[in-house]
């Protein structure tokens, strides 16, 4: 009787010193900051250097370059202030802002991937490290530590939101059988495809990201949605974030391209930039429905 006391009392100081280290902790108002801070200096430090400087992508071809300068310019005047806006408004207590900063970081893991991996070794390399390595904490951050913090995490009952899974099931298809329908006929004929032979690289690292990781991740997470899975509405306005500020860069980048007099059908930029107003409008859409769904969930659990 007296080891059993004595076992129960250890357990209870124990069980007291974890508390205590886990209220030490630091809590999301200071991790945040602490990861997107650094991560907007670097970003805005990158698009800087390669908008300004002189002959900087001067070690890529004529389309890569100029892909590259657009995309610094996406970087510098969208991402970067979007990135500080929301990390302002998650200090300010506003749920809302929690998964449009997730999406903004897998923006930006999705984007610096490309950057560390496609572009020539340059004098700011390890900026595009710190910027990927960031970016892709933060996502992880948010899903290890903040789902629970995001809108959706507590709606597990059936709602009209489910709708927004059909369109990621669609999306995530259609781009799949888009990559497909230009990678394939390569292979066959044991050619290159046309998309790569004009950038100069090996590969094209949007099909490479987007057949193995972003495209069979926004298809599951239509699955999710579909069933009605909590997890399914916590990723839906995360994706919605990254596939509308995608939808925008691929639309300013083939109107850059086609101003700096490469050969593109301007028509993929306006189909592009109508995906972002409808991906927009879903996201906006979402954040409605869910405040209106959470409050009867609040009530009828009362």
């Amino acid at each position: 009787m007296y080891s059993q006391t004595e076992t129960l009392k250890e357990l209870t100081r124990k069980n007291e010193i974890l508390l205590t280290r886990l209220n030490k902790m630091p809590d999301k108002e200071k991790i945040i900051p602490l990861l997107s801070l650094p991560l907007a200096a670097f970003v805005v430090t990158a698009s800087i250097a390669g908008m300004l400087s002189h002959g900087f992508y001067s070690n890529e071809n004529h389309s890569w370059a100029v892909q590259s300068s657009g995309q610094d310019a996406v970087d510098l005047f969208l991402i970067s202030p979007l990135l500080i806006v929301t990390v302002i408004l998650i200090s300010q207590k506003n749920k809302i802002a929690i998964p449009v900063w997730a999406g903004t970081n897998f923006y930006l893991s999705y984007t610096f991937a490309i950057y560390c991996f496609d572009l020539h070794f340059n004098r700011i390399f390890l900026i595009y490290c710190f910027c990927l390595g960031l970016s892709v904490f933060s996502f992880i951050y948010y899903l290890i530590a903040l789902r629970k913090e995001s809108p959706g995490y507590n709606l597990k009952h059936r709602t009209p939101l489910r709708y927004i899974g059909i369109y990621f099931i669609i999306i995530s298809s259609l781009f799949y059988l888009l990559w497909l329908g230009d990678i394939i006929p390569a292979i066959i004929n044991d050619t290159i495809p046309a998309s790569l032979a004009q950038t100069g690289l090996f590969t094209n690292p949007v099909e490479v990201l987007d057949l193995s990781l972003i495209l069979p991740f926004i298809f599951l997470s239509g699955l999710l949605l579909l069933k009605g899975k909590s997890f399914g509405f916590v990723l839906a306005p995360v994706l919605l974030t990254f596939i509308f500020l995608m939808d925008v860069t691929v639309s300013v980048l083939t109107f850059f391209a086609g101003y700096n007099g490469i050969a593109i059908d301007i028509s993929i930029g306006i189909v592009m930039l109508m995906m972002a107003i409808f991906s927009l409008a879903l996201l906006i859409i979402y954040f409605i429905n869910i405040r209106s769904c959470n409050l009867r969930y609040y009530h009828e659990h009362r």
